[in-house]
């Protein structure tokens, strides 16, 4: 939700995020408690492995390397945001958009470095939206990557329901 929020905000044409918005995104995870804050980042990490997972797949269809061509838009990307990802969180998120693109899960690969820090987490939200928008892009449809979760949600609770 909160990537398809940041989605709808560049394409509204809007600079720089909604205060109240922020507020209330800083309520949520202060409620939510430690444990709370580390489901939110697996959630994000598996944004990032499902759309790695949709790139790979597409880029296979046309005989071409997702980490060629995908990874370096990103690190490009992440680069021209100083602001928001300082230059050492960018080869993190470039080693978590690979690992994806491999099929490693990017928490587990994220855990061998240790608990995130507070610097990594808006370059982590950055490269969602990031890879979002490309999958947007690549589709021609400003709602597709946001779809795209949806159904496979859908899909989860599906399967969770028929086992009951």
């Amino acid at each position: 939700m909160l990537v398809d929020s940041r989605i709808r905000t560049v394409h509204a044409g809007k600079s720089g995020p909604d205060p109240e918005q922020e507020q209330l995104v800083q309520q949520l995870l202060t409620s939510l408690g430690p444990e709370g804050v580390d489901d939110v980042l697996d959630g994000t990490c598996t944004l990032i492995y499902l759309y790695m997972k949709w790139l790979r797949e597409a880029h296979e269809a046309h005989e071409k390397d997702v980490v060629e061509y995908v990874v370096p838009t990103l690190v490009t990307s992440l680069k021209m945001l100083p602001k928001s990802v300082p230059p050492e969180a960018v080869p993190t998120m470039a080693g978590l958009a690979i690992a994806a693109a491999i099929g490693l899960s990017p928490t587990l690969w994220r855990n061998q470095y240790g608990d995130w820090t507070e610097a990594e987490l808006t370059p982590l939200e950055a490269t969602a939206f990031l890879l979002a928008e490309h999958i947007n892009r690549m589709t021609d449809d400003h709602n597709f990557a946001t779809r795209m979760i949806t159904e496979a949600l859908t899909q989860v609770e599906s399967g969770a329901e028929r086992e009951e």
